[in-house]
């Protein structure tokens, strides 16, 4: 096998990389590689490994001696898997990797948002606890999600880590079905219908891929059917929500607040409309819910196991 690693440094600089030398015999490592470099440093290998670098079918018919690309991440849009099989090459991804770091990152935006810690912070910052008359600020206010209805769509690993932690916290779980998906029973849980689902739940969490299907999921008609303190989070992918539509929902008070991992530009370089100072009660990281180091080195395993089984 020969392969090479196009952009290596969307791993981060702690985990270790030993597992996939050994499987592959060697490779050559990029830290990053732009769309002008990818022809020039596939030409010659077999196999390719990446995140993010786009390869299609120029690349494919440049390169016939390629065989197997193995992608470091569950997406698989960077790849034009038609072309792909139509060349007689392999793709291959990671699953079931995240899901405890995953969880984690969305029960934490879920927590801020309730106790609307990011606003509190702001406050004592500000100094205004410092001047207040009374021994506590109580401007903002704070939801209990005990006994509140969390709603999940998307009941894959991910989904189903999301619900072992919410159960914790004495959540009640109602799932959504996705366009396609029939309701009904799930796990002991309900799957409703989605129009059924959003007026009933206090929090929404989104863990489905993004497919023609998905695309703009939750627009201005279905966070009209959520309730006026509902907590909307997407850990998943940009783009399941139409982000203006969102915007607007928080500025007018339609729904309650709303916590996000992910955009459909990242990075954001033209702008979001979610990124809008005026926007109260949203929390915005950088697609960084899947980047524990655990879960990165368990990429890295994997991906060293999908190319031992090619020998």
């Amino acid at each position: 096998m020969k392969a090479v690693f196009l952009d290596a440094d969307t791993l981060g600089s702690d985990v270790d990389l030993s597992p996939l030398e050994r499987a592959a015999g060697s490779i050559q490592q990029h830290g990053r590689t732009t769309p002008e470099q990818v022809l020039e440093r596939i030409r010659g290998f077999d196999t390719i490994i990446t995140n993010k670098v786009v390869l299609g079918r120029s690349h494919f018919e440049a390169c016939p001696e390629l065989k197997h690309i193995a992608v470091v991440a569950t997406g698989l849009n960077n790849i034009d898997q038609e072309a792909a099989r139509a060349h007689g090459i392999r793709v291959m991804n990671v699953t079931n990797y995240g899901r405890s770091t995953v969880a984690q990152h969305t029960m934490a935006l879920m927590l801020a948002l309730a106790t609307r810690l990011l606003d509190y912070d702001r406050d004592v910052r500000a100094g205004r606890w410092a001047r207040s008359d009374m021994f506590c600020l109580m401007d903002h206010p704070i939801l209990e999600l005990e006994g509140r209805t969390l709603g999940i769509v998307g009941y894959g690993d991910l989904g189903q880590g999301v619900v072992e932690r919410a159960r914790a916290f004495g959540m009640n779980i109602l799932l959504g079905a996705r366009p396609g998906q029939e309701a009904g029973e799930v796990d002991g849980l309900s799957r409703l219908p989605l129009d059924e689902l959003l007026p009933k739940v206090d929090v929404l969490s989104l863990h489905c891929l993004l497919t023609d299907e998905t695309r703009n999921l939750i627009g201005a008609r279905e966070l009209g059917l959520m309730k006026k303190d509902a907590l909307l989070i997407n850990t998943s992918r940009g783009g399941l929500v139409d982000e203006a539509a969102l915007a607007d929902a928080l500025r007018t008070g339609q729904i309650g607040g709303a916590g996000f991992d992910v955009l459909t530009e990242e990075p954001p370089r033209n702008g979001n409309p979610l990124l809008a100072e005026d926007i109260p009660n949203v929390i915005i990281t950088p697609h960084s819910a899947w980047a524990s180091r655990e879960a990165r080195q368990r990429i890295v395993n994997i991906t060293a196991n999908n190319l031992e089984s090619l020998a």
